[in-house]
């Protein structure tokens, strides 16, 4: 596994960089191919390479999703190699999530291939920005399976992520008038000035006890330092537990008028991921407890968390969804990057009694107390 993942971080692959994801999708295809004896479907969408294994030629019953791409540049491996030292694993992507996916290739192996018919592995290649191209891919496979298994990394401690905040992303232009700023500053219609009226009122969307958060980002305004803005821009960050949140922090943000006369706001974006609520995960994460003990594993814990993952797509979609079932670790899109050694065949034995469970009995035929349910209908 060790030299499956190192393999994997060898292979930069940046979302941003076309070409580079398109090297790293064979590279995982190349790393799966001992381990699934199939080849993946490659789909280029926007230019931007995904990878799907459609294992079995049974009903689709189980998705395993992941991502290949990551927020580190090209060049990332020179200062920070790949190295294994002291039961540490380190390099970038090697925690989100390049562990998660070699986790899948040996849990599905260990399987065999009779034992996940019905299993589809979607890896995609731009998670990392959001999914633009691949959002109605992972929905569109979502809908002809029972169930979505996340191998995005663990929580602090590895804790399975059982809930996930929605997001919602947006720029806001403001538009105003330039003029001299020593000369006749009267004259100008300060774009900046503007700006920073329009942040206090997004700011103050946010509901810290909703655990709503609304939150100015990236700012740029004027050209000079001798010339009242003419053009001011900024993003916007939400991250909201419900669709209602969303819908109305949504309403606020389109519904921002300008202060200053003379003044516009234009303002674009909106909803990106719906939430992932505990509910599409309570079941499956009941059954992993269960599993968990039964392998002789420490007992799982859950974490709510404010970052989104393609889940939260799947999740919006209706289908019972259990996240952060990939490396444990920490230090996603930081310098400390790492996964712990010791918990790959432990959370990979999790994962293959996780499938098996699911693929040996119909999940809409289960036990009550295992049954997987979401919005109150059985699936």
């Amino acid at each position: 596994m060790i030299d499956d993942i190192g393999r994997l971080v060898g292979t930069e692959s940046p979302s941003a960089d076309l070409a580079a994801v398109a090297r790293s999708a064979e590279t995982v295809a190349g790393t799966a191919a001992p381990y699934l004896r199939t080849e993946p479907d490659l789909i280029t969408l926007d230019g931007r390479t995904h990878l799907r294994w459609r294992l079995g030629s049974g009903p689709r019953r189980v998705l395993l999703l992941g991502h290949h791409d990551t927020v580190w540049p090209i060049g990332s491996l020179a200062g920070r190699p790949f190295t294994v030292e002291g039961g540490v694993l380190r390099g970038p992507g090697c925690f989100d999530m390049k562990a998660g996916l070699v986790m899948a290739f040996h849990a599905i192996a260990a399987l065999g291939a009779e034992a996940v018919n019905g299993t589809t592995l979607l890896v995609t290649g731009d998670e990392e920005l959001g999914s633009p191209s691949s959002r109605e891919l992972i929905e569109s496979e979502a809908a002809g399976c029972a169930v979505t298994l996340v191998l995005e990394a663990s929580a602090d401690g590895g804790a399975l992520k059982t809930e996930r905040k929605g997001v919602s992303l947006y720029e806001i232009r403001v538009d105003g008038r330039a003029a001299h700023a020593g000369l006749e500053p009267h004259r100008g219609v300060n774009a900046g000035v503007e700006a920073a009226h329009q942040i206090l009122a997004v700011a103050a969307l946010s509901d810290t006890d909703g655990g709503t958060t609304v939150t100015p980002t990236l700012l740029t305004a004027g050209t000079t330092t001798n010339t009242v803005p003419a053009h001011g821009r900024f993003s916007v960050d939400v991250r909201v537990r419900d669709a209602a949140e969303q819908a109305r922090v949504d309403t606020a943000l389109h519904g921002l008028r300008p202060v200053l006369d003379g003044a516009t706001v234009e303002v674009t974006g909106g909803p990106n991921r719906p939430p992932l609520p505990r509910t599409a995960s309570d079941a499956l994460y009941r059954r992993a407890r269960r599993l968990a003990e039964g392998l002789g594993l420490a007992p799982l814990t859950s974490a709510a968390v404010g970052g989104a993952s393609d889940g939260n797509f799947t999740a919006g979609a209706g289908i019972p969804t259990l996240d952060g079932l990939g490396a444990v670790g920490g230090g996603a899109h930081a310098a400390d990057e790492h996964v712990v050694v010791a918990e790959l065949p432990r959370r990979t034995a999790l994962l293959a009694a996780l499938m098996s469970d699911l693929l040996a009995a119909d999940p809409r035929t289960a036990h009550d107390s295992d049954a997987i349910t979401t919005g109150g209908s059985t699936r």
